[in-house]
């Protein structure tokens, strides 16, 4: 999120999502402003996360009710930029699910660590339906990606719609964001959103380094 906040939030607007999961956010001088804003221009509110996860947000639409919300702050790798993950617990209709917006380290060791504490941070959330989105810095192929592969289910490869590749928007030729959800959700589609209404190619080129990626899941609902 560091580019044109104004294209950014029209493409959010023309995906109409349940929840928006944002890296890069607003970190500094009057950060909850300008996260204000950019939810407020989406059309949706914030949920959690921004300066007090280090970078990665949970916007989400009225339909989704909050039950709860923590940002984690990871380790700090002396020289590196710290990371967190902005996590929630959240009903939407008759579903229950953990949700989790993350932003993974350049470093590959550090991002590999990263990827199990994403999977403990899962397991210690206690909820069997879970979803996770973010810049992962890792390609398909990658050890932290497999990492997360293994465990959960790449949306993309379960039911591919529209783009693969994010970065970069102007020579879109890697995979480095992705979304997971844990098994039982079904992925009715998965890919950066070329073509849908309302959503430009020079939005989608304009609004931030990465293109993003617009998942449609089935939620069972909880008991």
């Amino acid at each position: 999120m560091r580019d044109d906040t104004a294209a950014l939030a029209r493409v959010i607007r023309a995906c109409d999502p349940d929840l928006a999961l944002i890296q890069e956010a607003p970190r500094f001088f009057r950060w909850r402003k300008a996260v204000a804003r950019l939810a407020r221009a989406s059309g949706l509110v914030a949920v959690t996360g921004g300066a007090t996860a280090t970078g990665p947000l949970v916007l989400s639409s009225l339909r989704v009710h909050v039950e709860r919300a923590e940002d984690v702050l990871l380790p700090r790798t002396p020289g590196l930029h710290r990371r967190g993950f902005a996590t929630a617990v959240v009903r939407v209709g008759g579903a229950r699910l953990s949700v989790v917006s993350c932003h993974l380290s350049l470093q590959a060791r550090e991002r590999y660590d990263q990827g199990g504490m994403l999977l403990d941070r899962l397991a210690a959330m206690g909820e069997p339906y879970a979803v996770v989105g973010g810049d992962l810095n890792d390609r398909p192929h990658g050890r932290t990606f497999r990492r997360l592969a293994d465990d959960l289910q790449d949306a993309w490869t379960a039911r591919p719609w529209g783009g693969e590749y994010t970065s970069t928007p102007q020579d879109p030729h890697q995979r480095i964001d992705a979304i997971f959800t844990t098994p039982g959700v079904e992925v009715l589609g998965c890919g950066v959103p070329h073509g849908l209404p309302g959503v430009t190619a020079h939005d989608l080129r304009a609004a931030t380094d990465h293109l993003p990626v617009l998942a449609a899941l089935r939620v069972p609902a909880s008991a």
